[in-house]
């Protein structure tokens, strides 16, 4: 046992001198040392020796497994060196080296065409204000003169948080807030933002979607300026070529109502509604309806990039798929 002995303690020496990487030398440590290691394996023939040899046996191979475990420890520390000198090396900058341009994201086609529409009308002189993704009953429905009876109450239309407060079904629940503030004509105002409505998705429908909402009240201000501030703001978006159409239409909010809409092809986009704001809206606000007049209009932002970069489903702006946002 002896001879063997020494036959493994010189094998495994050579083994773990020449261990390539800390990850080998530590299978070699298992093979040898370890608890059903070769090494200890020979522990378990000593009961076969003569008595006067297995105290001699016992103490050879302590030493033996004493060695083993000494060359084990010098090679790791050299395999150490050696992986932290080349992971530096593989981590150092080279200051020397030309410069590289960061990677950097794109903006995604709904933010790309918000940026837009927010250049454009500020170019027009809208400021812009923000507002509530759950806005109250109030602000949503009586502030906009809808009648009790209107479709837009019924539970199965609109996203109810609670009695009072659901889901903004339109970004045009700014204007009761705005109005209660007190704010003096002139002014014109905007904002963009999501809005929530209970409906099946399609190619050009979905519960969730995108508005932007411009109000004005002044003096004297008539169909001609929203049909002026709407064409110019549609050349801003979509070309100096655009066609855009106006056509009339009904909205509890505005009174004459019309549908704007834009050639996309062969047919018409249609955008949103517009039309000078109601005179009971202009009263509840404090506004002297003799004296002021206002136009309104809320527009679909999501149809816009539709239009302007030939996609025919909406729904490829939610779905986040690399494929398609990397296009833009």
């Amino acid at each position: 046992m002896t001879e063997e002995l020494e036959a493994i303690e010189s094998e495994a020496t050579r083994a773990v001198n020449a261990a390539p990487s800390s990850e080998a030398l530590e299978k070699l440590n298992i093979e040898y040392l370890g608890r059903n290691g070769r090494l200890t394996a020979l522990l378990r023939g000593i009961g076969a020796l003569p008595n006067d040899q297995k105290p001699l046996f016992g103490q050879a191979l302590n030493a033996a497994k004493a060695r083993l475990t000494d060359a084990v420890a010098v090679r790791t520390e050299a395999l150490k060196g050696a992986e932290r000198a080349t992971r530096e090396q593989d981590e150092a900058i080279d200051v020397t080296l030309p410069g590289r341009a960061r990677p950097m994201g794109r903006l995604h086609p709904l933010s790309r065409t918000e940026s837009d529409i927010k250049r454009v009308m500020i170019g027009l002189g809208f400021e812009f204000v923000d507002g509530l993704n759950i806005e109250g009953y109030s602000y949503n429905f009586d502030w906009l003169n809808f009648p009790p009876d209107h479709p837009a109450f019924d539970e199965q239309a609109s996203f109810y948080v609670d009695d009072t407060h659901l889901l903004r079904t339109q970004t045009t629940a700014i204007q009761g807030h705005f109005f209660e503030a007190g704010r003096k004509p002139p002014f014109r105002v905007a904002t963009i933002g999501r809005c929530y409505r209970y409906e099946n998705m399609d190619a050009t429908h979905s519960h969730t979607f995108h508005q932007v909402d411009g109000f004005s009240v002044a003096e004297g201000i008539s169909l001609a300026d929203l049909k002026g501030v709407l064409a110019e703001m549609m050349r801003g978006l979509f070309g100096p070529e655009v066609t855009v159409r106006f056509r009339p239409d009904f909205f509890p909010f505005v009174e004459p109502g019309v549908e704007v809409a834009v050639r996309w092809g062969d047919r018409w986009l249609e955008l949103g509604g517009a039309g000078l704001i109601h005179p009971n809206i202009l009263r509840r606000a404090g506004y002297d309806t003799e004296r002021y007049t206002g136009f309104a209009f809320g527009l679909g932002v999501d149809r816009m990039p539709m239009r302007r970069y030939g996609i025919d489903d909406l729904r490829e702006f939610l779905i986040s798929d690399l494929r398609f946002l990397q296009q833009f």
